[in-house]
């Protein structure tokens, strides 16, 4: 019965540490990008396309968020997007490469299934 006890315990406690290190976030780099040049990988076809008239990164996210974009962390090392739940405070760093610390939880979908 103890010996049941202890294993419990030690296993919830694994589990609560595993928790807290998710809680107190990741760091993720990248820009801080519009979501319509991301997902293109550059604002090169932005700039073209709408006739921005920059080709300064700042400015040319800044009019894509006027645009209906979404401020996001573009990461063009590993081509990966990070959607940002803030659109506040990314605005400052428009178009610069920066470090963010934060928690990220998604779901790697390898099959969906209907429910039951």
């Amino acid at each position: 019965m103890m010996k049941k006890l202890a294993i419990g315990l030690s296993g919830s406690l694994a589990l609560l540490a595993v928790s807290l290190a998710a809680q107190q976030g990741q760091t993720f780099t990248g820009e801080i990008m519009d979501s319509q040049c991301a997902m293109m990988g550059s604002h090169e076809k932005m700039v073209q396309k709408e006739r921005i008239g920059t080709e300064d990164k700042k400015q040319c996210t800044l009019a894509c968020i006027k645009m209906s974009g979404k401020f996001v962390l573009y990461n063009a090392a590993n081509k990966t997007v990070y959607q940002l739940d803030d659109q506040k405070k990314p605005e400052p760093f428009a178009g610069s490469k920066v470090t963010i610390t934060g928690t990220f939880n998604t779901i790697h979908v390898t099959d969906i299934k209907p429910g039951a």
